[in-house]
């Protein structure tokens, strides 16, 4: 049985650490992440973005993340992330996700405010939370884009959170999504962190938060890749965030530069070997690695 997000996270609020939020495609990606909340007694909240939907199909996602859930003595949630489409918004409702994420992020507050509440009631009828944006994050993945950040204003996401109903908040302190976040050194704005916590008592989410590990781009180019100039945020920003009151951490990029590594250094080491089960093993053994350091960091190690 899928666990519920909102009980997670209010878990995570109470006990000062975050729950980490893994992007899923395929079985290889359910799989490690799933081994890895298992070792280290992890709660894990599985996410589906609108792409994965489509790439995967929502029905073979949701029966593949419910049967890991069933099998394995871990909390484990499955969450619509960056839900845009009302269409797959309602298929993850009615099929039984445990949250469903609205972002309406790019419309103006009024309007953003409208399709949130909407979501919001269809999703309460059947037991489901619903996590929502105020906001802009910067960067591109997926078939989330946008050019500039803008900043969560601290009063009017309390106003926001009042006349919705959302059950969590992803608020934007200068992260980005993708791997080339910032063309400098990164720094959120954890000041700003402070006074939305002040003013909002919904658990707060992070988006854009991978760390983008050098050593992983330095494996992935040594065995082809190009990924210059790619830049994380750093791990003590995200664990001050944790402490000034994030409460879900969303991971996607590493991931897929855990997968990318994985593939390219098996391929080059084994020219003869077609199958792609151990092709994938590789993949599978950086990506459970990935998630772990991310389990470690976000504090919920033995939360389970």
């Amino acid at each position: 049985m899928l666990a519920h997000t909102l009980h997670l996270l209010k878990q995570a609020q109470k006990g000062h650490y975050a729950v980490g939020h893994f992007n899923i495609n395929d079985l290889e990606m359910t799989q490690a992440i799933v081994q890895a909340g298992v070792k280290l007694k992890s709660p894990l909240i599985l996410a589906t973005s609108e792409g994965a939907v489509e790439y995967a199909g929502i029905k073979y996602l949701y029966d593949m993340v419910t049967t890991a859930a069933e099998e394995n003595k871990i909390p484990i949630a499955l969450h619509l992330d960056h839900g845009k489409n009302m269409d797959i918004i309602t298929k993850a409702i009615k099929l039984g996700y445990s949250s469903v994420m609205i972002d309406a992020s790019h419309e103006k507050f009024e309007k953003n405010v409208k399709l949130t509440k909407k979501v919001v009631q269809i999703a309460h009828r059947k037991g489901i939370s619903v996590e929502a944006e105020l906001g802009t994050i910067g960067g591109a993945e997926d078939k989330v884009k946008s050019r500039n950040i803008l900043y969560t204003d601290p009063y009017l996401a309390k106003e926001f959170v009042r006349r919705t109903g959302c059950d969590f908040l992803a608020v934007a302190i200068g992260t980005s999504h993708g791997a080339y976040k910032f063309s400098g050194k990164a720094k959120l704005r954890l000041d700003l962190l402070r006074e939305i916590r002040a003013q909002v008592k919904v658990p707060l989410v992070l988006h854009g938060a991978s760390g983008v590990s050098e050593k992983l781009v330095h494996l992935a180019e040594k065995y082809g890749a190009t990924l210059e100039k790619m830049q994380g945020v750093p791990d003590a920003q995200v664990k001050q965030a944790v402490t000034l009151g994030i409460c879900k951490v969303n991971t996607d990029t590493d991931l897929r530069l855990a997968f990318d590594a994985g593939v390219r250094k098996f391929v080059q080491q084994n020219k003869k070997d077609i199958d792609p089960r151990h092709i994938l093993s590789e993949a599978k053994v950086m990506i459970q690695k990935v998630v772990e350091e991310r389990i470690r960091l976000l504090g919920s190690k033995g939360k389970a």
